[in-house]
């Protein structure tokens, strides 16, 4: 089966195609387009013809539409969680899980569309504004550069393309290359749901040859891009004065207090932890537990993680199955081996049960290990034993990444001395740092990125404001 590129409403074949396999079972899924730059080319063309197309649609037409694509997809919810697992070798519970938020992602970018609207001002609040009007309205951007990940293929894709229709924009998509399917999936759902040719466009292949052109291109207005934080300084040298939204990468950290409830907070700690491989951009990483706490949350969360079950991703039992790459894996064992060289104990896990890597707990890391100062998108844990709230808040801050961070606790003024002092985007109060809705502001300080999405967050940052004034007095 070979699956061509999306350019302008059709499927272009390309000269060059490259095989898929499932990450799980080694199965050829299928061949796909390698895009090179004149298919590129097109695309960008395709969508910038389509720009005026898109900017004068009425607000209810692109949310019809967009509300009509959720209900595609929710009538083809099996199929696509299956075609999640087969290529990204996620669980086919958590696959579900996902299909089901961007059923609902595709419905909030709907409803947003409707809400698009500037606001009046008081112009005679000010010296020399009497006799005047003015108003702002919000204006699409133009043509998004919109580069995506493996982890999230059908969602992250969701986040992107949902605000940017909404908003009246035209996408050029370049989605993961392990992770293809979904996006070619969603835009046939596109189509269907009367899209017009070109306001959407998915072009597969080498990075370096669709991104850089997508983001160096002056007909490319903005760039939204989810992905490793080296990529997204790339992304951004390279970009010029287009607006740029990044989100990047984390080694997201919980806070347990004394007061903390441990029985009821141990699941889902693993959840977070090991959701996925651990390959999610707010998993939970680094846990750091009060001293008099420390032995009974570490015998209870290890007793949990021993409960997971490993093995195929579309066995609906299955909990962890393989990272998305042998290279990945390897790098992760090689991190835990790190580790434990500096010193750490490792708790449970730390090998290769059928080339899966077993749900790893890691206790008393060095803060300069890489496991605790890195991103290791791998189902790894490290629990540290704190003597204060206050310490392990520095704890958290003590990295490079700042996304979403949470604390347990039963004290107010505890949680909210956390607040005012953790040095992230998002601080979660008596939950993970895991924890996402598809409405929410989402987004991180220092390497984390810069910009937010959650759909009425990124609408604004794929709009531009602009300002009316009337002079009635002239």
């Amino acid at each position: 089966m070979k699956k061509h590129a999306f350019i302008d409403g059709t499927w272009v074949e390309t000269k060059n195609y490259t095989p898929l396999y499932s990450p799980y079972s080694k199965e050829k899924l299928a061949d796909i387009a390698s895009a090179d730059l004149a298919e590129t080319e097109q695309a960008i063309e395709a969508a910038v013809r389509c720009k005026p197309v898109m900017r004068s649609m009425p607000a209810h037409q692109r949310a019809r539409i967009l509300e009509t694509v959720s209900r595609l997809l929710e009538q083809r919810r099996e199929e696509a969680a299956r075609l999640i697992a087969l290529e990204a070798a996620k669980p086919i519970k958590a696959a579900l899980i996902e299909v089901d938020r961007t059923i609902q992602t595709y419905k909030l970018a709907g409803e947003e569309a409707k809400r698009i609207h500037g606001e009046t001002l008081a112009m005679d609040a000010v010296p020399g504004g009497e006799g005047r009007f003015a108003y702002t309205v919000r204006e699409p951007l133009g043509v998004v550069g919109a580069v995506t990940p493996f982890n999230f293929p059908m969602n992250l894709v969701a986040h992107k393309l949902g605000p940017a229709i909404a908003a009246g924009n035209t996408v050029v998509l370049k989605p993961a290359g392990q992770t293809p399917l979904s996006a070619f999936f969603i835009a046939e759902l596109f189509m269907e749901a009367g899209l017009p040719a070109g306001a959407l466009n998915v072009v597969t292949g080498a990075g370096r040859v669709i991104g850089d052109k997508i983001v160096e291109d002056p007909r490319v207005d903005v760039i939204t891009f989810t992905g490793s934080p080296s990529v997204g300084k790339s992304i951004r040298a390279k970009a010029g004065l287009k607006r740029v939204t990044l989100e990047l990468g984390s080694n997201s950290a919980v806070i347990v207090d004394s007061d903390a409830r441990i029985d009821s907070i141990i699941a889902r700690c693993v959840t977070g932890a090991f959701s996925f491989q651990g390959q999610v951009c707010i998993s939970l990483q680094r846990v750091y537990v009060l001293e008099d706490r420390y032995d009974e949350f570490v015998e209870k969360f290890v007793a949990a993680a021993k409960q997971l079950k490993l093995g195929d991703p579309l066995d609906a039992d299955t909990d962890v199955s393989v990272m998305i790459s042998e290279r990945e894996t390897e790098r992760a064992v090689a991190w835990i081996q790190e580790a434990a060289q500096q010193g750490a104990t490792v708790a449970l896990g730390g090998t290769i049960e059928g080339g899966i890597l077993a749900p790893t707990v890691l206790l008393n890391v060095p803060p300069d290990a890489q496991v605790s100062c890195k991103e290791v998108f791998a189902p790894i844990v490290l629990i540290n034993k704190v003597s204060s709230v206050e310490e392990a808040v520095d704890w958290v801050n003590h990295s490079v990444y700042g996304l979403q961070a949470g604390i347990y606790t039963d004290n107010l003024h505890t949680a909210m001395n956390a607040i005012d002092k953790l040095h992230v985007g998002g601080v979660m109060i008596n939950d993970i740092p895991t924890f996402r809705l598809d409405h929410m502001p989402y987004g991180g300080v220092k390497e984390s990125g810069v910009g937010r999405e959650g759909i009425k967050y990124a609408v604004e940052e794929l709009t531009e404001l602009k300002l009316v004034v009337f002079n009635r007095s002239r």
